[in-house]
């Protein structure tokens, strides 16, 4: 088994989070994004879409996408369980991860990428989209504060992929030049009770 990943993109660091939370070790194979590795056709024989992560597994089977890479370890290793142990638990917080990855991590991610001089030449980027982006993640993190004033994590009572992708969002922003306002006070509160746990290293 090993792990095709980049620590200079979000989505790998939310598996980096996911199996540090989980007391895991895999072995990892650094991909160069900046020099364009992950669209040439060794790797794109391995994801067409040429994104990361990508989890190869011994028999060759490649699984991509974040989110499915993190539900095949919940399924190996459910404990602790960070997506859930019920059916009704599941369906909570595979519902806050979906919102927090297309209302938050979406517009946040397009406003980058349509903005930044990274993706230049790499993607057809519409530079009118970037405001209308930063302004949907705004309103979306301003409805994230309020949800924060009345519960500790995003699915509720416990610590789960919701936050983990919130969290990746977030610190990822804060870096290339899409933080967010800090007058979101339970969002500051929230966020800096994920930089103070372990996993934040990852």
């Amino acid at each position: 088994m090993k792990l095709y990943d980049s620590t200079i993109a979000p989505n790998p660091r939310r598996v980096r989070i996911f199996l540090a939370e989980k007391g895991l070790t895999v072995p990892v194979e650094q991909v160069d994004m900046r020099s364009g590795v992950n669209r040439q056709p060794a790797f794109l024989a391995k994801n067409p879409m040429g994104m990361l992560p990508v989890l190869e597994l011994d028999d060759g089977t490649c699984i991509a996408e974040s989110l499915v890479i993190c539900e095949y370890f919940e399924d190996l290793h459910p404990d602790p369980a960070l997506i859930g142990r019920t059916p009704q638990e599941r369906a909570e917080t595979r519902m806050w991860e979906r919102r927090m990855e297309l209302e938050v991590m979406g517009p946040l991610l397009s406003a980058f990428r349509h903005g930044s001089p990274f993706f230049k030449g790499r993607i057809t980027q519409v530079t009118d989209m970037v405001e209308p982006c930063r302004a949907t993640t705004a309103k979306r993190l301003a409805w994230v504060n309020g949800l924060l004033g009345e519960r500790e994590f995003v699915a509720g009572n416990r610590y789960s992929i919701a936050d983990i992708t919130l969290f990746c969002t977030l610190d990822f922003g804060g870096k290339v030049g899409e933080a967010y306002d800090p007058s979101l006070t339970n969002v500051v509160r929230w966020h800096e009770a994920m930089k103070a746990r372990p996993s934040a290293a990852a």
